[in-house]
């Protein structure tokens, strides 16, 4: 009777918290670092075949989903540049003539040949079976196509971010295989090489590897973070993001972009917006001027639930990385809340927090009005670094935690973003630690534009 006592006692303060100043998850696993798997793990194995294609995936290509980019490697060769693709396995009665490439890194590392090749003219909610590498080993995969843009249609997002290749990245990778998705937002971290000696970009070639179960079979779209950088001048390497833009492409000029790092696409009712956190964004610079143009492009009619993916959070209560982001959000948010953007999704930080919908655009450094007040025309902020890189969980939260904090937990996982319709979409956050189907985290978001509820 007493420890059911206590149960309840402390039900009653978890709730109490929660509608207060929000929730810092009581939740705790091992804190330990974790390396990266061993190249010689089976989830980095090259496939079978003399020259075989490997590190297959595919990204969209095109502004509205009516093309698809298939990017792949060979070892030993150059090889066939052709894509063979069709409606049905058996008759793979398409072609699309690809380019080939290769990078070298350091003066110790030259990359396979990497191959790009887009999809064009492809019909919209329809199943595309492909295969690569015709003059040696032939491999097989297939997609389906995103759904053609309007308001009322269904989609649902996988949201990864700072992945990496240790065990906790695969977990990762196999609880959001088992939820499913139509296509994931990769919020950038990708496989973390800069971290090993000379940034090591064999980990670039397992990391491809490793992923390829997924991103072979739906389109991933890219947000670059500070470890695609790979800035290395003590080695001779000083062209930022180098292996990162050798090896996946995005449709930037789609969108009228100049440069790779900074675009976006529409997918079903979704408008998503992939900013830079480490290119320009000051005034008057490219990636400023893409962006004031870029929102007056967007069509809510049409496109409803507008997202944005920028690496390094606006919005974040954890001591690691704490105000990076400070100097993008006061050019931006603005813009932001003026043009009611649903939810901007972040990395960077090694956790999990979701926050409430709240601004800081009334502060100037004379007015002193430095704490961020709830409203309802601004974004939905969260935070997914959570993805299972080798670096750690950052588990140094501030406290106390501001009621503008709904959720933080210091865990490994992965999202999902399903939308419903024009005026409601369904958030869930799962952690590693927990069965593939338990849901850690919940939330229903409604449209800025079409239902701009006050759901704080």
């Amino acid at each position: 009777m007493a420890r059911m006592l206590a149960v309840l006692l402390l039900l009653a303060a978890h709730a109490a918290a929660s509608a207060s100043a929000g929730v810092t998850s009581p939740y705790r696993r091992s804190l330990q670092m974790l390396p990266d798997m061993p190249l010689d793990a089976d989830v980095f194995r090259p496939p079978a075949g003399y020259n075989a294609p490997e590190q297959v995936h595919i990204t969209q290509g095109d502004l509205t989903g009516r093309a698809m980019t298939v990017s792949w490697l060979t070892p030993k060769h150059a090889g066939s540049n052709v894509v063979r693709y069709g409606l049905t396995a058996d008759n793979l009665n398409l072609t699309a003539e690809g380019t080939v490439r290769r990078y070298t890194w350091g003066g110790t590392y030259q990359s396979p040949y990497i191959h790009h090749a887009t999809l064009t003219d492809l019909d919209h909610s329809t199943v595309y079976h492909y295969a690569v590498g015709h003059d040696y080993t032939v491999r097989s995969f297939s997609f389906k196509t995103p759904p053609k843009s309007g308001p009322d249609v269904p989609f649902k997002f996988g949201l990864i971010g700072d992945l990496g290749q240790t065990f906790h990245s695969n977990d990762t990778v196999t609880h959001y295989e088992a939820n499913g998705g139509d296509a994931v937002l990769f919020i950038g971290d990708l496989s973390y090489a800069d971290d090993h000696p000379g940034h090591d970009n064999n980990r670039w070639d397992s990391w491809a590897r490793f992923v390829e179960r997924s991103v072979a079979y739906q389109p991933w779209i890219w947000t670059a973070g500070n470890h695609e950088i790979d800035y290395a001048p003590e080695i001779g390497e000083t062209v930022p993001f180098k292996p990162f833009t050798n090896r996946y492409p995005t449709p930037f000029r789609a969108s009228n972009s100049t440069e790779p790092l900074w675009y976006s696409v529409k997918m079903a009712s979704a408008h998503v917006i992939m900013l830079s956190s480490y290119s320009s964004y000051g005034k008057y610079t490219p990636q400023w001027t893409w962006l004031q143009d870029e929102l007056k492009r967007v069509d809510r009619t049409t496109t409803p639930w507008l997202i944005v993916c920028v690496h390094s959070p606006w919005y974040n209560t954890n001591d690691y990385h704490y105000m990076e982001g400070e100097t993008m959000r006061v050019q931006f948010e603005r813009w932001l809340v003026d043009a009611k953007v649903d939810l901007v999704l972040s990395g960077h930080v090694h956790s999990y927090e979701r926050f409430h919908r709240v601004s800081n655009v009334v502060y100037d450094i004379d007015n002193g009005k430095a704490t961020p007040k709830f409203n309802a025309s601004a974004p939905l902020y969260v935070n997914i670094g959570d993805g299972g890189n080798t670096e750690g969980l950052a588990n140094s939260f501030r406290s106390p935690q501001p009621d503008y904090s709904a959720l933080r937990e210091a865990s490994y996982g992965h999202a999902t973003l399903e939308i419903k319709n024009r005026t409601h979409a369904y958030y869930e956050w799962h952690r590693n630690q927990d069965g593939v189907k338990v849901v850690a985290d919940k939330a229903w978001f409604t449209n800025r534009y079409y239902m701009p509820t006050d759901t704080n």
